[in-house]
């Protein structure tokens, strides 16, 4: 029979793993087993412990790896256990370039615990691929990438700053968590292992906890796996499942989100309250051309920036549709405070040179109906107004 190509939504569903072997089960047997019999003294099966291995488990690692077309795939219990055990791929001595506005987590681990072991940073704008090239140094051994970046959204050429890697004999490791496997595929572009929190929009129901990893080629693959086995920050079985189910509905999902997120953009835009919107679906927005080059979309998060933190406070407790709360990429509407939530373990005169200040909201937008959205971010804003007394025709 011959095969039929197929598209990445038709993956998210069936992929390569149409049914359960024996059973013709369409969804994955949960096997919450910790140790498996071993049939044979002299060679073990596939599987003997469920640190290193677990059916389940290892049907979401497969899945994963077809996603972002990479050769190994890696469940971890957490984005940052995901994060971390890539950079532990480096040594003492070594050196990490960074994206200068990352996630709060990753500037954490990078700055307060890679340091620990002789392990050092830079922080760099890479929007600027010049800039970047030049702090290299002579024992940089990779380069950590987000783009978009959580969470002012600034866009990274990820070709051009692969080759900037590969000339200089670096890794590039890409957190491709706001795009996932639907809008952008890192490793098609060069890169050599690509990251997501999993919690976000591969779950998309806020009910896992977990991160994925892919690695271009074996030998890294190998490599990482030996993190994986040795660190042992493994998902469990039950969280295993529960994200493969998410994952079936990410493609439906993250379209209808993310045409709702340019109509709330629009508006926002447009709102004489609003003193700026970062979302790489505005053309106006810097990188907006090089987003379209390598991406196949612009999602459904963005970020907007109100005068100042009273008038912010202002608008977050007169919302009434999304939950106030930290995460992402969930069926409903979630909306968070960078400085005190995403970024709080960064320093204020680190958050506020990256464009953090203390009027940045970031939205993440869910599955409710667009206009309600728009009626009550209107009626929130009206009511922010009149809060602080300003006098503005909306």
């Amino acid at each position: 029979m011959n095969q039929v190509k197929r598209h990445v939504e038709t993956k998210f569903i069936h992929g390569s793993q149409r049914v359960a072997a024996g059973s013709g089960a369409v969804n994955t047997p949960i096997y919450l087993s910790s140790t498996f019999h071993q049939n044979s003294f002299d060679s073990f099966g596939p599987f003997d412990y469920s640190r290193s291995g677990n059916p389940t488990r290892q049907a979401l690692e497969d899945k994963i790896a077809e996603l972002e077309n990479g050769t190994r795939g890696f469940a971890f219990a957490s984005g940052m256990a995901a994060i971390s055990s890539a950079l532990l791929l480096l040594s003492a001595g070594d050196h990490v370039l960074v994206t200068g506005d990352v996630y709060g987590g990753t500037y954490r681990f990078v700055s307060e615990v890679l340091k620990r072991y002789q392990i050092n940073h830079t922080f760099v704008d890479m929007t600027d691929l010049d800039e970047t090239a030049r702090a290299i140094q002579s024992n940089t051994k990779a380069i950590y990438i987000e783009t978009p970046s959580n969470p002012c959204m600034n866009i990274t050429d990820l070709a051009g700053l692969v080759k900037i890697a590969k000339a200089n004999n670096c890794l590039t490791f890409v957190d491709n968590t706001f795009m996932t496997p639907l809008y952008q595929n890192p490793l098609e572009h060069g890169a050599d292992i690509v990251l997501h929190s999993a919690t976000k929009f591969l779950s998309g129901h806020s009910d896992v906890i977990a991160g994925l990893a892919v690695t271009r080629d074996e030998s890294l693959g190998e490599k990482l796996a030996f993190i994986q086995n040795s660190f042992g920050a493994i998902l469990g079985a039950q969280d295993s499942y529960l994200l493969l189910q998410g994952i079936k509905t990410l493609g439906a999902r993250l379209n209808q989100s993310s045409q709702s997120a340019q109509v709330l953009v629009d508006y926002l835009n447009a709102h004489p309250l609003i003193e700026k919107v970062y979302y790489p679906g505005l053309t106006s927005h810097p990188g907006h051309t090089i987003h379209q080059r390598q991406a196949k979309g612009a999602g459904a998060v963005f970020s907007f920036q109100l005068p100042n933190r009273e008038i912010a406070k202002a608008f977050v407790e007169h919302v009434q549709i999304p939950v106030f709360a930290v995460s992402l990429g969930a069926v409903e509407s979630i909306l968070s405070y960078p400085t005190t939530m995403s970024h709080a373990a960064m320093p204020q005169e680190e958050r506020e040179k990256r464009g953090i200040t203390d009027g940045l909201l970031r939205f993440s937008v869910g599955l409710e109906y667009t206009n309600d959205l728009i009626a009550d971010f209107h009626q929130a804003l009206q009511a922010a107004k009149k809060h602080v007394g300003i006098s503005i025709s909306v």
